[in-house]
Order: structure tokens, then C-alpha cells, then sequence
């Protein structure tokens, strides 16, 4: 175990400086909590900006702020939401803890700047799917939002409406909506698309999703004789034998669907495709795909991260950083994720990173080579 004794729990909320970044790793009203608490709050100028929460909304809140150098001089812990780009893990100091997402798996050169820092990094993307960790799962909680915002923005782009609608001109019949992947964002985008009107089908690699799927009012298209097996909350990738099969089955509700919703992303590594051109060439013109793996390469052939692609009439969303476009509540979110994760690891004015607790063996990315150093 890590304990290392802080006279005064100076901890830091960075600004976030990604170009689509409109979120905050902590809000004014997690802020006021800490401050409760005894700890010291120093907000980086600006930092909840682009969440429209202003520098006096966290002044009120008990924080100080300060220049992002004079943050990172004064604080023992740094929250932030997106890894730390590589000039700012420069400034880091031996034992100063990083809380953000690190994605370590792609980002090594990250990695070995903190450790040549003698910092340390808790990767919040690294926090095991355990029942005891969600309230700390900032994946889950993103995602979310993530699921309910993808069908909310393939509505804009759609030639029709969700629900269907009897008028004196005649019956509008609902929209079809078809979704790849039932993890956290895929059974939000589910049930959000249900709530509209809309007529949902959903496929998955892992066949206990059937029942969740239905529980919402969805249709599961099961791929029979084949199964994937999932570690850590996650599926593992699919066989080549699988996505033939998962092909086959989800072809015809792919030539009808007015949306399709691809969510399916596994860790640390490319998307999978799964809609080729051949099957783009099945639907519909006028059809949308909202392929919320567009950072990673895409589920969708044609795919351009960021841009609405269109081939043969079917509209491709390159959709970017989701949350991001529903900021206060992702935001908030968040902010709660990292209370419930430093409620953990601060006890008594003293910083305990205990190997033996599974959530820190596994999310304490750099770190846990520190020998003991208790007060």
C-alpha cells in the first residue's frame, strides 16, 4: 500500500483542450462537497467555459483559480477528462497524482513520460466493471448520454419520423431503427428510440443481451450456433465465423431500417467493421448510420471520423465525442464518477493507493512501484 500523508488536499480541475472538448472534469456543485470536506479546490481559468458554467460559479463553490502552471504547482491531485497531452505531463512532479482517462493501451508514450516524471496516473477508463466500481464507471456513465444523443442526431438527418402518426391525409407507419452493439450506449439508444415511436431491433455478440434488449420493447436478432464470450464487462472480439453468421441474420433489418446505431468498440484496439459496402449497397436511400465508433475507425465502411459521409444515398455519421454535445449533464456526470473514486482512495488527510483493492491495482496505470511511504 501507497500512503502518503497531505497536509492540505490541494486538488486541481484542469481545462480541457481537445478542439470538440466541451466538458469539465468537475462541476461547481461536486466543488462545494469538497470544499465541505476540507479539501482545496484550484480551478484552471476557464475550465468550465464551454459547459457555460462561468469562473465565479466555482469561486461560489469554495475553488480559487488559478493559470493552468499555478495549478499544476499547488495541487497533489489533478482531475482532468481526456489524457494529459505530452507537454503538459512535462510539468508533472514526483508523486503528483493524474485522475483522467489515459486509453494507456494506445498512449505509451504517455505512459513513460509520467513515469519519467515520478507521477502517477489513476486511468479512469482502466476501472474494473465491477458492481462495487460503477459508481465510479465514467465509460458507463459517458456512454449513456452517448447512446441517447446518437439517436437524437440520426432524428435530424432522417427523411422521416419516429412514430407513427394517423392523419386525415393518411398513416404515417413508424421508423425502423436497428442497433449494433447492447452494452451501456447501445441500451440507452434503445430505449430513447422506443420512447419516440420508433420500431427497434438490435443485435450483439453476447446472447444473454437478448433479455435486456426485450425488456426495453426491442427485437434481439440472435446468431445461432456461434457464441462470443466477454471478459471484464466487455465482448471479446468476434470470430470470423461469427460476423458471417451475424451477417446473414441482420441483412434483412438493414435493407429496412430507416437508422442504424453502431456502438461496438473493443479497448485498446481498432473497431470492427460491421457493415461493409456490400451491405451499405442493401439499404435504403435516404437511410442514416450514426457509428459512435467513428474515433476508432468506424463499424461502417465509408465512415469519416467527424463528417457526414454519404455512399449510394445512405448517410454516414462520423459521430464525435457525444457526451461532449450534452455537456452539464455529462459533466456532472463525471464530476460524480471521480467523487465516488477520491472518496476511495482519501482517507483521514492522507492519500491511500492500496494495491490490494482492485479498482487500484487495475486503474493505477503508473504508480504502483512507489514503495510505502507512510506518515
Amino acid at each position: 500500500m501507497y500512503i502518503r500523508r497531505v497536509k492540505n488536499m490541494n486538488i486541481g480541475i484542469l481545462k480541457e483542450s481537445g478542439e470538440a472538448e466541451n466538458r469539465v472534469a468537475v462541476s461547481p456543485t461536486v466543488c462545494s462537497q469538497w470544499a465541505k470536506l476540507g479539501w482545496h479546490l484550484f480551478v484552471e481559468k476557464g475550465a468550465g467555459e464551454a459547459t457555460s458554467w462561468k469562473d465565479s460559479n466555482y469561486e461560489d463553490s469554495g475553488a480559487k483559480i488559478l493559470s493552468r502552471k499555478e495549478v499544476f504547482d499547488t495541487c497533489d491531485i489533478l482531475c482532468g477528462v481526456n489524457p494529459l497531452d505530452k507537454e503538459s505531463a512535462k510539468q508533472l512532479k514526483e508523486s503528483q497524482l493524474v485522475v483522467s482517462l489515459m486509453f494507456h493501451r494506445t498512449n505509451n508514450e504517455l505512459v513513460e513520460i509520467v513515469k519519467a516524471q515520478k507521477a502517477q496516473y489513476l486511468s479512469l477508463d482502466a476501472i474494473p466493471r465491477i458492481s462495487r466500481a460503477q459508481s465510479m464507471d465514467v465509460l458507463s456513465s459517458q456512454a449513456n448520454l452517448g447512446g441517447y444523443k446518437a439517436v437524437i442526431l440520426g432524428a435530424n438527418y432522417m427523411e422521416k419520423i419516429f412514430p407513427m402518426m394517423m392523419t386525415a391525409a393518411g398513416t404515417i407507419t413508424p421508423a425502423k431503427v436497428l442497433i449494433f452493439g447492447v452494452g451501456v450506449a447501445g441500451l440507452q439508444a434503445i430505449a430513447t428510440a422506443k420512447r419516440l415511436g420508433a420500431v427497434v431491433e438490435a443485435t450483439d455478440v453476447r446472447p444473454e443481451t437478448k433479455e435486456q434488449v426485450e425488456s426495453l420493447g426491442g427485437k434481439f436478432i440472435e446468431v445461432k450456433g456461434v457464441e462470443v464470450e466477454s471478459e471484464g464487462g466487455y465482448a471479446k472480439e468476434a470470430s470470423d465465423e461469427y460476423r458471417a453468421k451475424q451477417r446473414e441474420a441482420v441483412n434483412k433489418s438493414l435493407a429496412n431500417a430507416d437508422l442504424v446505431i453502431t456502438t461496438a468498440q473493443v479497448p485498446g484496439r481498432k473497431a470492427p467493421v460491421l457493415i461493409d459496402k456490400e451491405q451499405l449497397s442493401l439499404m435504403k436511400r435516404g437511410s442514416v448510420i450514426v457509428d459512435m465508433a467513428a474515433e476508432q475507425g468506424g463499424n461502417c465502411e465509408g465512415c469519416v471520423s467527424g463528417e457526414v459521409a454519404e455512399v449510394g444515398g445512405v448517410k454516414i455519421i462520423g459521430a464525435l465525442n457525444l457526451p461532449s454535445t450534452v455537456s452539464a449533464n455529462a459533466s456532472e456526470l463525471f464530476a460524480k464518477n471521480i467523487d465516488s473514486l477520491l472518496k476511495l482512495i482519501i482517507k483521514e488527510e492522507k492519500l491511500h493507493l492500496d494495491m490490494e483493492d482492485e479498482i487500484v491495482n487495475q486503474a493505477l496505470i503508473v504508480g504502483n512501484n512507489q514503495s510505502t511511504a507512510a506518515s
